[in-house]
């Protein structure tokens, strides 16, 4: 079997017990990989669709794809599907790093993991011999701190892990790679320490089998061609990271303000790309074969550390009006160190400061408390004082107190850094993506209506943006499953894609193709979802974005005309007026064995 081993590892936490099982190369190919394979998988090891997410019985998987570890670009990747505690929708999550390839390189594509841990454990995978471990002496300590400790014991390759905000309950809890990246958001963390899961160390030397390495060769020579051409991955991500999306953001006035009561923020160079490699940039960093190196190592006045990325820059910067970089890098290092995602946390910290301006409920913060920034990260981390509360959410905070309009969030997962009042198809991207208000599982508009990517269109125009979006997400779907960093999708087309996965698997796939089994996943993702009980009412945005237009900048005076954008999206996606896909969109996709258990 070419690009893949056809085996995955079941590892039982309450028996410590761990099989390898053989997996049909059918399957492998119909859900790619990755995300898509998690999906399937879960389905296949969750006992009952409707389980507690931090019970022995929610399964976690972890997959990589069939471009990992080979010299693609960008693809060490890894992706891991699990239930979330925070929102209750199935969460895929991918991280960038070092993990990917040498999981891969075990001899395994995938494993799933069930059941719960008496104490604290840890798992070892050493070239494809997998055991439970003892994590005693690690329960605790933080993602570095255990990374350093699991490389020195085993002399290995990367480290997945959990930190203090897991073990303490934080319900948007990450899952760190070497204490840098993670698998940032849904509370994946969360669900490792329900099981007393602190970490997963990986050493592997075998490579995946290419059918044509030719071929492979001459395709993968014009991706890099076309990486390298590309003026955003030739130039802006790797001169300014992420961050270097900032500015543009706020330039179209949709750079989310003050909780979204803005969209633009006067202190943006102080806390932009440029503002970090000036003030604080030690030097360019990138995840496993990956020729962008967007990534940032960065030093502070007492410490050191990687990012913040532009996502991590907003929710501390100007969604909570904040323009201290130190203060903003230095809550960012602790959040990785502790295992917490920061958008969830900044989002929740942003509803709390406007609750307490509005005299709501006095969380002792407000806007543009810096010196507070830094302390409620550590309080929430820890689930100290008002950190207990800020651990549960922006969702279930306003459940409790009030002000539902002003909790930034879907299916209870914190809105990422892009106003939907400036760029109407994020409108559909938040409310439609199948984990909740994401950037990226919902398909990133922003590269088609402000960045131009592969071509620009109106971004307040609403004929044909539910069909772009559906489109954006299963292309992506796809990316997730491969398993691909989204960013090449600025320069290299699915057909380049295409070309090389047919060199690896040699099977003729094309671009079509592999769209077609991104929209099987995302579409076995929301008949998984309905199951659970989410439905066409969750497929909206908070009250502030629908009915509160903008009052400055170039996105002001806009409302979202969602009925119409959310009608065409569900005749473009073939589900009925509920939502729902049809028993033809079903057959069409070939998902009628695999929903049996719905």
């Amino acid at each position: 079997m070419k690009g893949y081993w056809g085996k995955i590892a079941e590892v039982d936490l309450s028996n410590r017990r761990v099989e390898i099982k053989e997996i049909e190369y059918d399957i492998l190919k119909k859900y790619i990989g990755g995300r898509g394979l998690g999906t399937y998988l879960y389905t296949k090891y969750v006992p009952e669709i409707d389980v507690d997410p931090l019970s022995e019985k929610n399964p976690i998987i972890i997959a990589t794809g069939p471009l990992t570890g080979t010299p693609a670009s960008t693809a060490g990747r890894i992706s891991s599907t699990t239930r979330s505690p925070l929102t209750g929708t199935i969460l895929d999550s991918n991280a960038g790093g070092m993990f990917g390839a040498p999981f891969k390189y075990s001899g395994i594509d995938a494993m799933i993991i069930v059941g719960k841990s008496e104490k604290p454990a840890y798992i070892l995978i050493n070239d494809g011999q997998i055991s439970i471990e003892d994590a005693s002496d690690l329960w605790g300590k933080g993602t570095g701190e255990t990374t350093k400790e699991l490389k020195s014991r085993h002399r290995a390759m990367s480290v997945i892990s959990i930190g203090p905000a897991a073990e303490n309950g934080v319900l948007y809890a990450s899952v760190m790679v070497d204490g840098d990246r993670g698998f940032g958001r849904g509370g994946l963390g969360t669900v490792w320490a329900s099981k007393k899961l602190k970490a997963i160390a990986v050493r592997g030397t075998k490579r995946p089998e290419i059918d044509s390495p030719e071929d492979f060769k001459n395709v993968h020579y014009e991706i890099i061609k076309l990486l390298k051409a590309h003026p955003i991955t030739s130039k802006t991500l790797p001169a300014h990271g992420t961050n270097s999306l900032m500015k543009v953001i706020n330039f179209f006035g949709m750079l989310p303000t003050r909780n979204f009561q803005m969209g633009q923020f006067e202190g943006v160079e102080k806390v932009d790309g440029e503002a970090v490699s000036k003030k604080i940039l030690i030097k360019a960093e990138g995840c496993w074969g990956c020729p962008i190196v967007c990534g940032r190592r960065t030093r502070i006045t007492d410490a050191e550390g990687h990012g913040p990325e532009y996502e991590t820059a907003w929710a501390f910067g100007p969604n909570l009006m904040i323009d201290d970089l130190e203060a903003i890098t230095k809550a960012n290092y602790l959040c990785n160190e502790y295992g917490m995602d920061t958008i969830t946390f900044g989002g929740t910290l942003a509803y709390a400061m406007e609750a307490t301006e509005r005299g709501i409920h006095d969380f002792g913060i407000k806007f543009g408390d810096a010196e507070k920034l830094v302390e409620y990260a550590k309080l929430t981390a820890l689930k100290e004082g008002v950190g207990a509360e800020l651990a549960l959410g922006s969702k279930r905070l306003a459940q409790k107190y009030g002000g539902e309009e002003f909790a930034m969030n879907v299916k209870g997962l914190e809105l990422p850094a892009y106003d939907p009042r400036g760029s109407f198809g994020m409108a559909l991207v938040y409310s439609t993506s199948n984990r909740g208000a994401c950037h990226l599982r919902g398909g990133y508009s922003v590269g088609f209506e402000e960045l131009g990517v592969p071509r620009r269109i109106n971004r307040f125009a609403v004929a044909g943006k539910g069909t772009h979006v559906a489109r954006s997400q299963d292309i992506g779907a796809f990316y997730d499953s491969a398993i691909l960093c989204r960013f090449t999708s600025f320069a290299v087309s699915m057909d380049n894609w295409a070309r090389l996965v047919s060199a690896v698997l040699g099977e003729t796939f094309t671009a079509a193709d592999l769209e077609k089994a991104g929209e099987r996943i995302h579409n076995l993702e929301r008949l998984i979802n309905l199951k659970l009980g989410f439905d066409k009412k969750d497929d909206t945005l908070p009250r502030r974005l629908l009915k509160e237009a903008l009052k400055e900048g170039p996105s002001k005076d806009r409302l979202i005309p969602f009925d119409d954008l959310l009608r065409e999206y569900y005749e473009y996606r073939g589900w009925d007026e509920n939502g729902v896909p049809t028993s033809e969109k079903i057959k069409e996709l070939g998902l009628e064995d695999d929903v049996k258990w719905l």
